[in-house]
């Protein structure tokens, strides 16, 4: 059966008891549960915003909230947690995840808990996945709410877990006791060049997103940005029956084969800020297929079919971009609809990184209010889709069928990716 996002009296009623500061109490109070926390990280990102402020809407921003509590499962060298802990000693750093939920006491003591499981020297699988402890983190702080018989908003940066019965366990709890869950990545929410939004109720026949990166890490960033887009199409989104990896090789054959449509890649190319110049000509310097083939050392591509007919396709094609780049096929439109989800240009996105704050912002929003400011459902399909890609890989690039995603679900009206 296919999830669907319903409102349940019992969850607008939790929805009142983790959000017990909406009647003006006090500041909430915010624990962060992270990997590692260094220069450039992930966590120093969120953490930072929090602790500091960041510019919004023309504005310095100071979040509403006070992040008091922090827990660093590897603490390197290069960390930053202690510096951070002597700057701010309103936040205090625990030895444990229980004791940064419960403030050192026995019970919950916080409003909302920041999930931050990326980075850090952990292993890796067979199939190449990072063993990254989201899951494990995230059992943990269930385990707090379960103990205090209250619960609080979650926010996971990125997908919910390398393994999917771990995330679809994730997914589950927190719909079992009613708590906000929110996950993803800053790709549906930055700014898009140009400013435009995928029509509410379109009928999308194709979609592809080219971009760079490695797998089980700038792949899930692709699916994200097709998911943000393809959700909003007529019926919502209705889950994925299949999925078929390409590497390499049988990459290069599929794309001489039209396996995914050329004038749709061309549409996503042309939104790119970084395309490879790969010919001197007046006329055109758009890259042939023998351009391509000698810019991308490691192309990989994700075909998948959505249960409603919709075919996706996310290829990572590094060496020839360095962004993420978006078309679809849509009735009606004799023209590809087609956009970048920007970033700032290497290599100041690592340093600056300001796509991280409209992700603080939408965490903020959560917290205040006790509900996600978009569904949880988009991450769970595309952590899905990121280890269904991992597996179709591992196997030799077949054909991996997917009937564990029927992950249906209806987008938000309102728009949320970044304007200003």
């Amino acid at each position: 059966m296919g999830l669907t996002m319903r409102i349940s009296r019992r969850e607008l009623l939790a929805g009142a008891a983790v959000a017990p500061f909406l009647r003006g109490a006090q500041r909430p109070k915010l624990a962060a549960i992270t990997t590692t926390f260094f220069q450039y990280s992930h966590t120093q990102h969120i953490v930072d915003r929090f602790l500091e402020g960041y510019g919004w809407n023309g504005e310095y921003h100071h979040p509403p909230m006070d992040l008091v509590s922090l827990y660093v499962d590897q603490v390197g060298e290069n960390d930053l947690s202690r510096d951070r802990a002597r700057r701010f000693p309103s936040m205090r750093i625990y030895p444990t995840i229980a004791e940064a939920l419960t403030l050192g006491a026995s019970k919950l003591a916080v409003d909302g808990v920041v999930l931050v499981g990326e980075h850090g020297n952990y292993p890796k699988n067979e199939k190449g996945q990072t063993r990254y402890p989201r899951h494990e983190f995230f059992e943990q702080i269930v385990q707090v709410f379960r103990d205090s018989h209250h619960s609080v908003p979650v926010f996971n940066d990125k997908h919910l877990s390398w393994n999917w019965g771990w995330a679809k366990q994730m997914y589950d709890q927190s719909r079992e006791m009613g708590f906000p869950l929110m996950a993803g990545s800053s790709l549906p929410i930055t700014w898009r060049i140009p400013s435009v939004e995928m029509p509410l109720g379109a009928t999308i026949r194709e979609a592809i997103c080219v971009c760079y990166g490695g797998v089980d890490s700038y792949d899930f960033h692709g699916l994200e940005t097709i998911q943000c887009m393809v959700e909003r199409r007529q019926g919502g989104e209705s889950g994925v029956r299949w999925l078929q990896g390409y590497r390499g090789e049988r990459f290069w054959q599929a794309y001489n084969d039209r396996v995914w449509p050329h004038e749709l890649v061309r549409a996503a190319l042309c939104r790119s800020h970084t395309l490879t110049p790969s010919r001197p000509s007046l006329n055109d310097n758009f890259p042939a297929l023998e351009d391509m083939r000698r810019l991308v050392k490691d192309p990989v591509a994700y075909r998948y079919q959505h249960h409603d007919g919709l075919f996706s396709t996310m290829l990572l094609m590094t060496g020839l971009v360095q962004d993420f780049n978006f078309a679809a096929s849509i009735d009606g439109r004799a023209e590809p609809f087609s956009a970048q989800m920007y970033l700032p240009m290497p290599p100041a996105r690592a340093s600056l990184a300001s796509f991280f704050s409209p992700l603080v912002h939408y965490m903020e929003e959560m917290f205040l209010t006790g509900k996600p400011s978009y569904p949880v459902e988009r991450t769970l399909l595309t952590t899905g889709l990121t280890a269904a890609g991992m597996e179709s890989l591992f196997r030799n690039q077949a054909r991996n069928e997917t009937p564990h995603l029927s992950v249906s679900y209806q987008p938000p009206k309102e728009s949320a990716f970044w304007r200003t």
